[in-house]
């Protein structure tokens, strides 16, 4: 059974309030009524009305005042308010709708043009809270894709892939790739002697200073495992100079760290950075199962990231030979090394990165 819309007569003549409430109740409606301004106030706000019938004329606060301080109240922006008046004055139906009436009637009231403009308002606030309802789920929808892409990509991305400004990368798809391999050297060892809180703090400091450098060049977080995390770069998004923005980052990152790592090294910790970085194409996309899903990259460029950054010490970056050619001009290198990695039947040339090159005056 439906439940009849309430509607709040605000008169200060009794007559008038009769005649209202009678036609009124006739029709279904449920009827409140109050006698003069600040009583219709206190009605509104205690019974919350679908519909206000406001006389303007009335002792205490007049009718605009009141429509002014409804509107003002963030529980009444949208109700429908119906000015009434004994006089058809264009300076109060132009000063009734300033202050935030919905339409206009003259005492005495149509019965009949009163059931057609209340059903006429009636009909307008069900569309608009229909239309109100599908709006804010489709922005539901958005928030909660956002939220999820937000997991793997910068804020910025995340909100052009949502508004059509990029496909969608969850989707499975190949591209030319830059991976960036992170790993605390020491880090087991630590573990296994260090309190679960000491060992939680150390990997909170160590994500949020990575984490905010990550978004800083616009990489994308594919994986982290405790101490372990993997950048991405040219996905899902094509970008100039990939391999330039994964060595700056490391570079950032590992001064970062390294200040980091001082101050562990006082509270006993002893612990350091190992980077590796490789170019190569890979399938990437969402893997996983509804309700937790992961991106992730495939392909030997990400095992060769893992590899170069196993061969390094702790403050060291070892970049690939294809990564190298991309930023020889911009940075200082140790000379090559020729390295046998598991995994892979071939020698591997890489460079150990020493620091960004100066540039010449």
């Amino acid at each position: 059974m439906r439940t009849p819309s309430r509607i709040l007569i605000v008169d200060d003549n009794p007559t008038n309030v009769k005649v209202l409430q009678t036609r009124l109740a006739a029709e279904g409606y449920e009827v409140l009524t109050a006698a003069d301004g600040e009583e219709g106030l206190a009605a509104a706000r205690q019974h919350t009305p679908d519909l206000i019938l406001l006389d303007v004329m009335m002792p205490k606060l007049d009718g605009f005042e009141v429509c002014r301080r409804l509107r003002a109240d963030a529980a009444f922006p949208f109700t429908p308010i119906i000015m009434v008046t004994a006089m058809a004055d264009s300076k109060d139906v132009i000063a009734g709708l300033e202050a935030g009436g919905d339409e206009y009637l003259t005492n005495p009231v149509d019965p009949a043009g009163l059931h057609d403009t209340v059903e006429t308002l009636a009909a307008e606030v069900k569309e608009w809270n229909a239309s109100l309802e599908r709006r804010v789920a489709a922005q539901v929808g958005e928030l909660e894709r956002v939220g999820r892409l937000r997991r793997f990509f910068s804020p910025q991305l995340a909100e052009l892939i949502v508004n059509g400004g990029a496909e969608d990368p969850l989707k499975s798809h190949r591209r030319e790739i830059t991976v960036v391999f992170l790993d605390l050297r020491g880090f087991t060892a630590f573990a296994e002697v260090a309190e679960p809180e000491e060992v939680m703090g150390v990997l909170r400091e160590y994500h949020q200073a990575t984490g905010k450098l990550i978004l800083e060049y616009e990489g994308t977080l594919e994986h982290f495992t405790g101490d372990g995390i993997t950048i991405l770069f040219n996905d899902p998004m094509p970008i100039p100079n990939p391999n330039e923005r994964a060595v700056r980052m490391a570079l950032a990152i590992r001064e970062r760290v390294g200040r980091m790592a001082k101050d562990w090294v006082k509270r006993g910790y002893e612990l350091s950075l190992g980077i590796g970085i490789a170019q190569g194409f890979a399938t990437i996309g969402a893997i996983g199962f509804e309700g937790r899903w992961d991106y992730s990259a495939i392909g030997t460029v990400t095992n060769l990231a893992a590899r170069l950054c196993g061969e390094v010490p702790g403050d060291q970056i070892l970049i690939a030979q294809r990564v190298y050619a991309g930023v020889e001009t911009l940075v200082e290198v140790e000379p090559q090394e020729v390295l046998t990695l598991k995994g892979f039947r071939r020698p591997v040339i890489a460079y150990r990165v020493r620091r960004l090159k100066t540039p010449r005056s």
